[in-house]
């Protein structure tokens, strides 16, 4: 990994599957893939920060980064005073053309000296201030898997991460974890607040997030992630994202030659 970091936030470059150690800030701060995509895992779950979305963990959260394809992660911190105009648990947005070269901005060094931020603190601030207006009026994204607490959804989690192709029914399922239909729903609608479907369906469409990150084209994505034809895992995929896997990829690339350093 090679780092230019400064108080205010700065940039790490990781390559596929390099991981943070587990650690929290005293400050809440915005992390941005400028190329590649980022897995965020906290005590509440997993966020997955795909191109042209950032992330944001609040203050004292523990958590852990995880870059999937190789990585440009940007960080910026927030100052108190800014932060608390943030929800109060970890959430992504979906980040404006505006947002996106405000965060580039605040995170790329100086020419003359990669140790220092390319900006004043008073400079710094009024970006911030621009950034944090620009989230305020985005759409959260529905890209955060919780984490389940009971024994029995935990080890249910584990196969669906582990073999997302997977399309046991979840009484099936229910035999191997040792629980019923009615008593996993129960738990899934207390804990999780989604049902079965959907908490499969945002599973395997992180997964697939990965995988296109990494190169897979669309098929081979649908197959892999456990939907029966392409044009399903399309619809599916653009309900969540917004967009369909084909420009998802488009756009990644096209992030990535313009992110610049």
């Amino acid at each position: 990994m090679t780092s230019q970091v400064w108080p205010s936030g700065g940039r790490h470059l990781w390559p596929s599957g390099g991981t943070s150690a587990a650690q929290s800030h005293a400050r809440g701060h915005l992390v941005y893939a400028a190329d590649g995509v980022l897995t965020v895992r906290t005590e509440r779950g997993t966020s997955i920060v795909p191109a042209n979305r950032v992330a944001w963990t609040p203050a004292g959260f523990t958590h852990q980064h995880r870059a999937h394809g190789d990585t440009d992660m940007r960080i910026a911190f927030l100052p108190p005073s800014l932060a608390r105009l943030l929800p109060d648990h970890p959430v992504v947005f979906l980040a404006s053309g505006l947002a996106r070269e405000v965060l580039l901005a605040l995170t790329a060094p100086r020419n003359d000296d990669s140790s220092e931020p390319r900006y004043s603190r008073s400079a710094r601030l009024r970006l911030l201030r621009v950034l944090v207006d620009e989230l305020d009026e985005a759409r959260e994204q529905p890209l955060h898997l919780p984490e389940p607490r009971d024994d029995r959804l935990q080890a249910l989690a584990r196969m669906l991460y582990e073999t997302p192709a997977d399309n046991a029914t979840l009484a099936e399922l229910g035999k191997r974890v040792g629980a019923g239909t009615r008593t996993l729903s129960r738990l899934l609608r207390s804990e999780l607040g989604m049902t079965f479907y959907e908490w499969r369906t945002q599973l395997r469409i992180h997964h697939a997030l990965v995988l296109l990150a990494d190169g897979h084209d669309t098929g081979r994505t649908a197959y892999a992630c456990g939907w029966s034809n392409p044009s399903s895992f399309i619809t599916a995929f653009t309900d969540i994202i917004g967009t369909t896997p084909g420009r998802y990829r488009a756009d990644l690339r096209t992030t990535a030659r313009c992110s610049g350093p």
